[in-house]
């Protein structure tokens, strides 16, 4: 059964790149996980972001970033722009401000297909640990490890939490479809 378990935590590792990938993908509404990609240049190397500042929500679709050491400003202005994002930030002395501008039809459109997308990937990762398990299995079987209903139990547990997995991914990508699509 430790196949299984194996198997599960793969699984799991899945879903959490998932939810991490459909956290930056942009709604109406300011959201500091949109700037999660981001890389800064300071200090002679390239440091993620939210390493080197605080991102706050002062306005719904506004997002505040002050840097932790005041002189990179322009660099973390200058990171987003190179980002192409969509949005243009503001450097105003100490801070960075960046306005989210309201999403038309289209984007939201293209958004969800981007959610879809990702959703797939998913799938397909989960279905890829699927076979990997169930050769696993079948080749203990044939060399003696295990007997046949034991295979058989596996492929059915392993199989079970693919179904599960799936699910889950349909759940967590269907509620961020409903957060793009909301005015």
């Amino acid at each position: 059964m430790e196949l299984a378990e194996h198997t599960k935590s793969k699984m799991a590792q899945v879903l959490e790149h998932l939810k991490n990938e459909l956290k930056s993908i942009r709604t109406g509404r300011a959201n500091p996980g949109m700037l999660d990609q981001i890389t800064v240049d300071v200090y002679g190397s390239q440091m993620r972001l939210k390493e080197i500042a605080s991102i706050s929500i002062p306005e719904p679709r506004q997002l505040l970033i002050t840097p932790f050491d005041r002189s990179h400003s322009a660099s973390i202005g200058k990171a987003i722009e190179k980002a192409n994002l969509g949005f243009m930030p503001i450097v105003d002395g100490n801070a960075v401000r960046i306005n989210i501008p309201a999403m038309s039809e289209e984007i939201r459109k293209e958004m969800i297909k981007v959610c879809n997308k990702r959703r797939e990937e998913a799938k397909i990762s989960i279905r890829n640990f699927r076979r990997e398990a169930n050769d696993l299995a079948k080749k203990q079987k044939n060399e003696g490890l295990i007997a046949e209903d034991m295979m058989k139990k596996l492929e059915k547990t392993v199989q079970d939490l693919t179904d599960k997995f799936c699910a889950e991914a349909d759940s967590i990508t269907e509620k961020k479809e409903k957060e793009v699509a909301t005015i």
